[in-house]
């Protein structure tokens, strides 16, 4: 076994691991579950989950790794994508629906350039006339220096009349005939139907020998200078985009080889777009990238066999699932009067995401080798307990949060969620009235300091559920079959993408925020302590003078 001090966890973020001198690295670590495998079926479109479930690890892997005759290419939308397409919409005063063929033409000239450079290296790929007259007018265009992301490709739309002309130029060669002036910059649908038509028929020509799926990353991101509504209208632009290609374009074209896009999305965002029959959509065309398990079962779930994998991989020999693990976390914590496996405490603190483990393995690591012999190899129970390493991991859970927030709110919406928590009075486990209570007391406080109200905090049971979403709080059940605590993260499934919250429950802080949120005790008690030390201080003081 290797030492603490030599193991490496990488990268919290997978798109690091697109770094040549880290993809080695990546394959090692990387757990290939079963949802990995729905990614090359092809009716799969949508990869669903929420930050730190591994979105962007299965296409990184796929960019990395052809798997499966799979070759994968990944393109992540920018701060400054966002703001084109709004000058866009604005210029040509464009409806909503022109969203989605600008990203089917975003889309085909992305591909077109993945796709040759792909196919080139292989030297599988010849040029139909209709493909080179196409690559000819896009190397012109860009001066033969065309980079595949999406901030220049929206300048070749932008700029419709000037890229419809030079692509008619080229079809010219092969017999298409254009009347002089039909390109105009007051005509910028007519010329993109133009350059879509004839993106369409030059990749229609070609007969690829792989697969590829292009995958579109970073939707979860929202610049602030951008209103949630021109965001979202862009996005649901995207996946009817997504939608429309995978199901009439790409499946009619004569290629041995298929082409699919798939979009990586969070849960709430998708569930905002707006689709039609969504409910089929998640369960037909869907991954949902989900890690629940139970304590009972913890050892044969994916989140354990991961985190041994992390471990097992490292080391020189070979091990059986679960060895490496119990080598380096032997101890069995006691809690609740019964002692419990080591992994218990890493899923009791965690949301159930692989960002969650490997965050806690890397923070107790660097911890366990600056406060002990660096010849160690086995972490004790009291590097879980360490007051910094609870801090770090409570601070990054709440950094999560806040990440979460700023996608539809500002940081005064951010301070005001968190000064809530100052109304509970210290109480980890809270009533439903002590949950209305702290509300009361929140919206005197916002009323009184004349502060506008955050959406979320219209009324006292539209901010519980908010704060059951964020996997803040969870509410327990009692039914006659037993106590159930009813978490959002491990309620979601296919046909639930938002389980609602109860009210009139008993509700608990998660465990991994008590630190952040300076939880865990209650401040009336520590109040009247401490008037009855100054009490006792005075008393004592008298004394003394008489």
């Amino acid at each position: 076994m290797k030492k603490i001090a030599e193991l490496t966890f990488g990268y919290n973020d997978a798109v690091n691991y697109k770094k040549p001198e880290n993809q080695n690295l990546f394959k090692k670590f990387f757990f290939k579950t079963p949802e990995f495998q729905k990614i090359f079926s092809p009716t799969t479109y949508f990869i669903i989950g929420d930050k730190g479930t591994g979105k962007t690890a299965y296409a990184t892997y796929l960019v990395n790794n052809e798997t499966n005759g799979h070759k994968g290419f990944i393109n992540f939308i920018s701060n400054t994508d966002y703001p084109k397409f709004i000058k866009l919409k604005n210029d040509n005063h464009l409806q909503l629906s022109d969203y989605t063929n600008i990203w089917k033409v975003l889309i085909y000239l992305l591909l077109s350039e993945h796709i040759q450079r792909a196919e080139i290296s292989k030297g599988l790929l010849k040029f139909s006339d209709k493909f080179r007259a196409l690559k000819e007018a896009i190397n012109e265009y860009y001066i033969n220096a065309f980079s595949p992301e999406i901030i220049n490709a929206l300048n070749f739309i932008e700029k419709s009349k000037f890229s419809a002309q030079i692509i008619s130029q080229y079809f010219s060669t092969l017999g298409e005939k254009i009347k002089e002036g039909s390109f105009t910059h007051s005509k910028f649908q007519t010329n993109l139907l133009y350059i879509q038509n004839h993106f369409e028929q030059a990749l229609e020509s070609i007969n690829l020998k792989s697969n590829y799926i292009f995958f579109i990353d970073g939707i979860d991101i929202r610049p602030e200078n951008v209103e949630y509504q021109e965001y979202l209208d862009c996005i649901k632009g995207l996946a009817n985009a997504t939608w429309e290609l995978n199901n009439n374009f790409f499946p009619s074209t004569i290629s041995a080889g298929k082409i699919k896009v798939m979009l990586l999305i969070r849960p709430d965002i998708f569930s905002n777009l707006g689709m039609q029959n969504i409910n089929n959509k998640i369960k037909d065309n869907s991954i949902l990238l989900e890690w629940r398990t139970n304590y009972p079962e913890y050892r044969t779930s994916k989140l354990f066999l991961l985190a041994d994998r992390l471990l097992s991989s490292q080391q020189d020999g070979e091990y059986n699932n679960g060895q490496c693990w119990d080598s380096y976390f032997p101890y069995r914590p006691y809690v609740a009067k019964k002692y419990e496996p080591s992994f218990i405490q890493f899923l009791r603190f965690s949301l159930y995401r692989p960002r969650d483990i490997i965050t806690m393995l890397e923070f107790l690591k660097d911890i366990h080798t600056r406060s002990n012999n660096s010849n160690e190899y086995v972490f004790h129970e009291e590097d879980f307990l360490n007051s910094e390493f609870q801090e770090q991991y409570s601070n990054y859970l709440m950094g999560e949060i806040k990440d979460y927030l700023s996608f539809y709110y500002s940081d005064s919406d951010y301070e005001h969620f968190r000064k809530f928590f100052e109304f509970l009075n210290g109480k980890k486990e809270f009533t439903y009235d002590d949950f209305i209570d702290a509300f009361n007391k929140l919206e005197e406080h916002l009323t009184k300091n004349n502060i506008t109200r955050p959406r979320f905090f219209e009324s006292a049971d539209i901010f519980l559920q908010f704060l059951f979403e964020l996997n803040v709080i969870c509410f327990i059940e009692l039914t006659p079959k037993g106590k159930f605590i009813r978490w959002c993260f491990r309620e979601r499934n296919y046909s639930n993408l938002q389980p609602k919250v109860k009210s009139g429950c008993t509700y608990l802080i998660h465990y991994g925020l008590l630190k952040s949120l300076n939880f865990g005790r209650d401040y009336t008690v520590k109040k009247k302590v401490r008037v009855i030390q100054k009490t006792n201080y005075f008393r004592n003081k008298k004394i003394t003078k008489k």
